[in-house]
């Protein structure tokens, strides 16, 4: 049996593309497809602990898409995979078609891979209390200071060990005003494209912290040390 989903147009695809392309520049291991309820959930990697001694927060992107008559189904696939196949689909609509933009469009699934760790872990869908808002501005200052850091911090050639250490220690602080939301959230919005005019709202639940815009979302797990009592 071909595995497969339907977006719901064309237009839904092509963002599909270019959330893909982007999420690729900063970790383009695998990505979480969750469909349900006529919605596509995409989870992107941005941050995920590398070992136990690790203390990155996890960090993903998500943005969500109608569907078209497709089965629920909940899979981690290769990226590079989903790319291809979404070129593929988009190569074969067709230029000159004016009806092309409202046509669904059927793309065959990757098969599974099932060595992601950051993939186990659930964000929650539901129970999702309030804090208040920030802008994008605050966001995309703390985005490029920690990029700026960590181009600093690791010269050519710098070990695997060392990299992920100074990425820990950058994209693990917490952001200026924003009390338990770490820079490694401002990093997501910021190179997964989810800044705009608009405020971004903060919401959290448990260990769960989601700064949600009209573009995506980023879904932080933070570590139990950083929680409030």
């Amino acid at each position: 049996m071909v595995q497969q989903f339907t977006l719901a147009d064309s237009l839904s695809l092509g963002d599909l593309h270019t959330y893909l392309q982007r999420a690729a520049r900063v970790e383009d291991g695998a990505v979480r497809l969750v469909a349900g309820n006529g919605i596509l959930a995409v989870y992107t990697a941005i941050l995920y602990p590398r070992g136990i001694l690790d203390e990155s927060p996890t960090v993903l992107g998500l943005r969500t898409f109608q569907l078209f008559e497709t089965d629920d189904f909940d899979v981690v696939v290769p990226m590079r995979s989903v790319v291809d196949r979404i070129v593929r689909a988009r190569g074969a609509l067709g230029e000159d078609d004016d009806e092309v933009e409202g046509r669904p469009v059927t793309m065959t699934r990757p098969p599974e891979v099932n060595t992601v760790t950051w993939a186990g872990i659930s964000p929650p869908r539901g129970g999702w209390r309030p804090l208040g808002e920030t802008d994008a501005a605050t966001l995309e200052r703390a985005a490029r200071a920690g990029i700026d850091e960590v181009a600093k911090a690791i010269p050519d050639g710098t070990g695997e060990q060392l990299v992920q250490r100074v990425r820990s220690e950058v994209w693990g602080r917490g952001i200026d005003g924003l009390e338990y939301v770490p820079a490694g959230a401002a990093f997501a919005a910021f190179s997964l494209g989810f800044l705009g005019d608009d405020p971004i709202s903060v919401f959290e639940t448990g260990p769960w912290t989601r700064l949600s815009s009209r573009r995506g979302h980023v879904l932080v797990r933070r570590k139990a040390w950083t929680l409030k009592a």
